[in-house]
């Protein structure tokens, strides 16, 4: 019911145009507001609070439709944090994640490379063991300077912020934002899949379809076990909960798997497609460019290789079968 509603909401909303100028500097005013008109904003809300009472696999199949259509706006994170800050109320507009918040030599608080930090109102983040709802008006930005980014750095002066009523370690919090960015890759992923696979048919080359190609098929096939394996990992950590959050072993698996099926499946859609791929005037490349940022986001598939492997190594009394079947159980 969720995932209906959003994708008939981002059909209409949410084109490759209107992607295309909030990119370029355009305002998101008319999405935003479709957006926070649909009640998303409180979709993990208890019903009897006025939310939408969705489970956690429920959010993960909005959040893949948000990545399939590359949304240039924090709608899970917002989701997210809504559901998490439930002691107090949050600010309207749109929240995203900054889960390696660092406080300076000086007392001010930087973070690096926040997604969605030029169309986000506010970012929390975990300055230790304390969690803090920050302005970004009151930040200082800079860009990344890589074309098309929504990522930003932001810092602010010692005394910014307010601290939010949350217990919430900062691993846990990675945990949540990196499974946010493992289901916006799982459904970017599916979208790349389509687009390459209706380019092969579509294409004709010496009198047939590229597609009928053995080594056309071949990469497509590669690239679709990919695609689901990605699919099914990203799934699989929102069905293991811990402490009301998906597991962060499962969430560390899921980003892991995707942020390393994501460089593939980029490549080869593009290989497939050859240079028009990589014009302005095509879509792909609106959803490979996502596929790379989203990649890095909240730590890329090295950082969480290792987590899970620090995880193994703190578990000494079990072998790593036995993590792999809580994670998946």
């Amino acid at each position: 019911m969720f995932a209906e509603a959003i994708a008939s909401l981002l059909q209409d909303r949410c084109t490759p145009q209107a992607v295309r100028a909030i990119e370029q500097g355009g305002s998101p005013a008319a999405l935003s507001a479709a957006l926070e008109e649909s009640g998303f904003h409180e979709l993990l809300a208890p019903e009897d609070a006025g939310g939408g009472g969705a489970s956690w696999p429920d959010f993960h199949r909005v959040i893949e439709l948000c990545g399939a259509h590359a949304l240039p706006l924090p709608l899970a994170q917002t989701m997210a944090a809504r559901a998490v800050v439930r002691a107090q109320p949050l600010p309207n507009g749109w929240i995203t994640f900054a889960p390696w918040l660092v406080r300076e030599a000086d007392g001010s608080l930087r973070a690096g490379q926040v997604p969605f930090g030029r169309t986000a109102s506010h970012v929390v983040g975990m300055a230790g063991d304390v969690a803090l709802l920050l302005p970004v008006a009151d930040a200082r930005m800079e860009a990344n300077g890589v074309y098309g980014s929504l990522a930003a750095s932001l810092r602010w002066e010692p005394d910014a912020g307010t601290a939010l009523d949350v217990t919430l370690p900062a691993a846990r919090l990675q945990g949540l934002a990196a499974a946010i960015h493992a289901s916006l890759l799982s459904g970017a992923m599916k979208k790349v899949f389509d687009l390459a696979m209706g380019y092969a048919n579509e294409r004709a080359q010496f009198g047939k379809p590229i597609g009928k190609f053995q080594a056309i098929q071949h990469q497509l096939s590669v690239m679709a076990e990919h695609v689901a394996a990605a699919a099914i990992a990203a799934e699989a950590a929102y069905h293991t909960e811990d402490q009301g959050l998906p597991a962060y072993a499962a969430c560390a698996v899921a980003k892991a798997r995707t942020s390393e099926a994501a460089q593939l499946v980029a490549s080869t859609a593009h290989a497939v497609h050859g240079a028009i791929g990589v014009t302005e005037e095509y879509d792909l490349q609106l959803y490979t460019r996502r596929l790379h940022e989203w990649r890095m986001a909240d730590g890329s598939e090295t950082y969480w290789h290792r987590a899970l492997g620090a995880l193994c190594v703190q578990r000494s009394d079990a072998l790593f079968v036995d993590l792999a079947r809580e994670v998946f159980a």
